[in-house]
């Protein structure tokens, strides 16, 4: 009698730690999925697309950010084949209008933080709509680049002769 329900209170504890790792993993594929659920609904985004000459490391669901505030997700990259230019796709929530001169660039959270796109509104009336594409982009400033011209422009200070002294 007391074996059973010793067996019977581990029976429950086994269910509800089983039951506990579920709705973990659930929220989790929520939260990997930028919060949007797969049944579909009404959404509350409108999408706009910026080129970018280079992307560095730039991700589909990137934040979109202005003034530190989060006001839509990277939904897809690729590459335009006419102009060969990063395409972006980009999603942003309803609530935030733009005008149609707004200006997207790519930043970097810290030194090596994460990539996002930083969007800075324009001073026209007209607001962007749906599937409309941002003109005014600026694209990431890759480390490496940087490093590169540092390393470069140091040697070849180093290679250049010293000036004549006049004595």
């Amino acid at each position: 009698m007391v074996s059973n329900m010793k067996k019977s209170i581990l029976e429950f504890w086994v269910g509800l730690f089983v039951l506990l790792g579920f709705v973990a993993v659930a929220i989790l594929a929520f939260r990997v999925a930028g919060g949007q659920t797969a049944f579909g609904g009404q959404s509350n985004t409108y999408t706009v697309y910026a080129q970018f000459e280079d992307i560095g490391g730039l991700k589909p669901q990137a934040p979109i950010k202005t003034a530190g505030v989060l006001v839509g997700r990277v939904h897809s990259i690729e590459l335009d084949t006419q102009s060969f230019q990063a395409k972006v796709r980009m999603d942003l929530d309803k609530q935030y209008q733009y005008s149609v001169d707004a200006s997207a660039k790519i930043l970097t959270s810290g030194l090596l933080g994460e990539q996002y796109i930083g969007l800075e509104n324009g001073g026209e009336e007209d607001k962007l709509r749906e599937g409309d594409t941002l003109t005014l982009t600026t694209s990431a400033v890759v480390l490496e680049n940087l490093i590169n011209k540092f390393v470069n422009n140091f040697i070849n200070k180093e290679e250049q002769p010293a000036p004549a002294s006049a004595e």
